[in-house]
């Protein structure tokens, strides 16, 4: 089996100055990194105001890396002033493309029915029924836990700190698609203006700082023991996270990544992982924490799933674990 990809994977032809390439059957990672820097040199090349077109009948599969791959595309093209169009998409892109947002970004010509959310699972995890499962039962015992609790954080977070109880922000769930991750507030209700003057103790795309000021002092606690997540068993009941996965980024970290970290969104955003029992507060590099989500999609099963939330169990016991 061949394992490289050429120029010649992506036949394409010119007509009235407008180009059209061939997208490749699956658009997976061997295959975008390929297409992606082809479409960019060729946008590189080519006069500004023209129309690049991107036939992808004969596409079947595309999971996130060809996502991010479309994403680098569209943000090439935008600064060149081409106009990007993406030609007969099949129903499973088209649904990709639905999860991921890009519906609304991209032109489309024409837009096929959507398929059924089945068709275009990009790892087995996502379309497991018994992880599912688990997941709903792990939510309901956490958010019952959460109720037994909720007055204590309440008031101690009131005391501490005026504002808002909760903590909302958009976060990048499976294929890039967007959604609103639930936290108890630990920081103080300013802490996003505040972010900029911040410095990020961290190297690429996720931010982490020990002594941050924004955070209060009920707010460290929180973390230290990972109370502040409880309120994330609601995104995993409704099927937004599951209990084991990847960190969900933030659209701005999502900007700054390059094809291979979209990887990291081929399964559900977890709120625990191989991050968070592998010394999260200890790694500082993002091409870590990539390569260990990585190595989740790669190991995964239902038994290392509830490895991990024994791991975790241990972790948030520990005195010298912490969130980010």
């Amino acid at each position: 089996m061949r394992n490289t990809i050429s120029d010649q994977d992506f036949p394409t032809t010119n007509v009235n100055n407008n180009s059209i390439i061939q997208v490749p059957s699956r658009l997976t990672i061997l295959e975008s990194i390929a297409f992606g820097s082809f479409c960019c040199e060729l946008i590189d090349n080519t006069h500004t105001d023209s129309k690049l077109i991107l036939n992808l009948s004969n596409t079947s599969f595309i999971d996130s890396s060809g996502v991010g791959a479309l994403v680098r595309i569209y943000k090439v093209a935008s600064k060149h002033n081409h106009q990007l169009v993406l030609q007969k998409p099949r129903p499973s892109v088209v649904r990709v493309l639905e999860i991921s947002g890009l519906i609304d970004i991209f032109q489309i010509q024409p837009i096929a029915v959507p398929a059924d959310i089945k068709q275009v699972l990009s790892h087995p995890s996502v379309n497991s029924e018994l992880k599912r499962l688990i997941d709903v039962m792990g939510a309901i015992v956490g958010l019952a836990i959460s109720a037994i609790i909720f007055i204590p954080i309440v008031i101690a977070i009131k005391i501490d700190s005026p504002g808002p109880i909760f903590f909302s922000q958009t976060r990048c769930g499976w294929l890039g698609g967007k959604f609103r991750m639930w936290k108890f507030r630990s920081m103080c209700t300013n802490a996003e203006t505040m972010r900029a003057k911040i410095p990020n103790q961290a190297q690429g795309a996720f931010f982490k700082n020990d002594s941050d000021p924004r955070v209060t002092r009920v707010g460290k606690f929180l973390r230290r023991t990972s109370l502040d997540e409880l309120p994330q068993f609601w995104n995993v009941l409704k099927g937004e996270m599951s209990l084991v996965g990847t960190r969900p980024p933030t659209p701005e970290e999502m900007d700054q990544y390059q094809i291979l970290a979209w990887q990291r969104l081929n399964v559900k955003p977890g709120m625990t992982g191989e991050w968070q029992v592998n010394g999260r507060s200890q790694v500082r590099d993002f091409e870590d924490v990539v390569q260990l989500d990585l190595n989740y999609q790669k190991n995964w099963s239902l038994s290392y799933d509830i490895k991990i939330i024994l791991k975790t169990i241990m972790v948030v016991f520990n005195k010298n674990s912490g969130a980010v």
